[in-house]
C-alpha cells in the first residue's frame, strides 16, 4: 500500500469533453474545490464542450487538441500532477466499420500520453474497459478479476488491451507513475445517442420504436457514471502504482431487461421494440469483481437502486433535448446504413 495519499492540484483529464470524462470533471470540480483540471479534448463527434458548460473558468480550462500531438503535449503537461486518461474511441460499431482511428487513438495517443509522462514526471491513471478480457458465458457464475487473461473480441476491446499493456510496460522499464482501471458499462448524463441506453430513450422520445441486436440475452454489468468517477478518484489518489484495479457495481443485467425497464418507465409496452440483426463478434456477457478496489481503497458505489438511477437518467434526456437532438438524426442515418 502506498505510504502517502497523492493530493494533485492540477490534472489533465484527456477526453473530457466526452461522456464520462465530463463527468469525472464534474465530479472533481464539486469534490474536490483545491483542484484545477486542463480538459484536452479533440472535440470529434464524441467530444461536447457542452458537456463542461457552465463550471467555473478559474477551475476548468479546455485545451482543443490531439493527444497524439507530442508537441502540444510538450507545452501543457508541465505544470500538472496527474494525467487521467479517458480520451478513447470507444464505440464497438464504429470499430467493426473502420478500425483505423481506434489504432491511432488509443494506441498511440496512449503511447504519446506515456511518453509525455515520462519526460515531465507526472503520475499518469488509465481509464480502460472490462471489454479487454472478452466475454463470459451467460451460464459461467465467474466474473472477471485483475488476474483474468486478456481475450478481446473486437477491433475497439483489442485496442483497449494493446493500451493497457503499454501501461504496464513504461511503469516497469520507465518507472512511469501508472495505475489502470478496467470498468464495466456506465450510464447517466451526458452520454451519445450511439449508445444502448440514451439510444432507447431518445427513440422513445421522437416516437420511434428502439432496436435490439440478436436474441437481447446479451448481459452488461451496469455502474452509473458518477460512481465511476468517484472510484477512478480512489485509485488515482490511493492505489498502489503499477496495480490494476475492476470497476463495478454488482450490476448484472441483459439488454433486454434493460430496454423493457426504460420502456415500461416511459408509459410503452415492454413488447414495443423491434429485433435487429446481432453485432459480429457481439459479446455474450460481462461481469466485474470488484473485491481488490473496495477492500484496499475502501470504495463502495453510492448508486445502487439501478431502477432510481434509470429514472434520473431519462429524465435528464427529456430535459435536454437541445443537447442530444441535433445529432440523433445523423446517428440514426448511420445504424441504418448497418441495418441496426
Amino acid at each position: 500500500m502506498n505510504a502517502a495519499t497523492f493530493t494533485p492540484k492540477n490534472i489533465i483529464v484527456t477526453g473530457g469533453c466526452g461522456f464520462i470524462g465530463s463527468n469525472f470533471v464534474h465530479h472533481v470540480v464539486r469534490e474536490h474545490p483545491e483542484v484545477h483540471v486542463t480538459v484536452l479534448d479533440k472535440l470529434t463527434y464524441a467530444g461536447n464542450p457542452e458537456n463542461i458548460a457552465g463550471l467555473p473558468e478559474d477551475r476548468v480550462e479546455l485545451v482543443v487538441g490531439d493527444i497524439c500531438d507530442a508537441d502540444l503535449l510538450d507545452r501543457i503537461v508541465p505544470g500538472h500532477d496527474a494525467i487521467v486518461h479517458y480520451a478513447a474511441e470507444s464505440h464497438n460499431d464504429n470499430s467493426i466499420a473502420d478500425p483505423r482511428p481506434f489504432l491511432r487513438t488509443n494506441v498511440e495517443g496512449t503511447f504519446q500520453l506515456l511518453e509525455a509522462a515520462r519526460r515531465h514526471g507526472v503520475r499518469y491513471h488509465h481509464v480502460s474497459t472490462d471489454e479487454v478480457y472478452g466475454d463470459l458465458a451467460l451460464d459461467d457464475p465467474a466474473r472477471f478479476t485483475e488476474d483474468t487473461p486478456y481475450h478481446p473480441s473486437s477491433p475497439y476491446s483489442s485496442t483497449k488491451a494493446a493500451s493497457d499493456q503499454l501501461v504496464r510496460a513504461w511503469h516497469r522499464t520507465y518507472g512511469v507513475a501508472a495505475t489502470i482501471s478496467n470498468c464495466s458499462n456506465n450510464y447517466g448524463p451526458y452520454q451519445h445517442v450511439e449508445k444502448f441506453i440514451p439510444r432507447q430513450i431518445t427513440n422513445i422520445l421522437m416516437g420511434r420504436r428502439p432496436k435490439l441486436y440478436g436474441d437481447g440475452r446479451n448481459v452488461r454489468d451496469w455502474i452509473h457514471t458518477e460512481d465511476h468517477s468517484s472510484a477512478v478518484w480512489e485509485i488515482l489518489t490511493r492505489g498502489r502504482l503499477g496495480e490494476t484495479y475492476l470497476i463495478g457495481a454488482d450490476g448484472e443485467r441483459s439488454n433486454i431487461d434493460v430496454l423493457r425497464a426504460i420502456l415500461e418507465r416511459m408509459g410503452r409496452s415492454s413488447d414495443d421494440f423491434d429485433w435487429v440483426r446481432d453485432r459480429p463478434g457481439h459479446d455474450r456477457r460481462y461481469a466485474i469483481d470488484a473485491t481488490k478496489l473496495r477492500r484496499e481503497l475502501g470504495w463502495e458505489p453510492a448508486h445502487t437502486d439501478f431502477a432510481a438511477g434509470l429514472d434520473a437518467t431519462i429524465a435528464w434526456y427529456r430535459e435536454h433535448e437541445e443537447w442530444w437532438r441535433p445529432v440523433k438524426e445523423a446517428t440514426e442515418a448511420k445504424y441504418a446504413e448497418q441495418g441496426q
